[in-house]
């Protein structure tokens, strides 16, 4: 009678354990669910226009940036730089597109076009004038990993 009740007690304690493991197992996979799968990250966009060593003086001719599907294009501004001002943006936005012309008056002219991610530099690019005519520059991020 005695080994009856000890198997009894053991299958009781053997089945207690069991459900208090699928207790647990599933409050630690419902924990990893709640976590936020896209974060917030500073961006600026900046165009910069250096004249070289001629006599000419560069000009911004447009700027287009675009957040997502958000698109803003800007005309003809007035300075050498060009900034959009820093911008909480979310990485479920996934693309960030930049893009500048400019009339470069010198060979040795250019046009940079950064875009710039939590501080850092993420994208560049930078072309060289031909003379007074007009030349683009564009960059792409994205925040999908691949």
């Amino acid at each position: 009678m005695k080994q009856f009740y000890k198997s009894k007690s053991l299958l009781r304690l053997s089945f207690l354990f069991a459900v208090l493991f699928s207790v647990i197992s599933v409050l630690n996979s419902c924990k990893k669910d709640d976590d936020d799968e896209f974060t917030d990250h500073i961006i600026q966009f900046e165009a910069k226009i250096n004249n070289g060593t001629g006599t000419g003086t560069g000009a911004f001719k447009a700027v287009v940036t675009q957040i997502g599907t958000a698109q803003a294009t800007t005309f003809n501004p007035t300075t050498f730089t060009w900034t959009s001002g820093e911008q909480f943006v979310s990485s479920s936005q996934s693309q960030l597109n930049f893009a500048a012309n400019a009339v470069l008056p010198n060979t040795d002219s250019k046009l940079t076009v950064n875009i710039w991610v939590d501080g850092e530099i993420a994208k560049t690019m930078t072309v060289v004038g031909n003379g007074a005519n007009v030349v683009s520059a564009a960059v792409a991020y994205s925040f999908l990993e691949l």
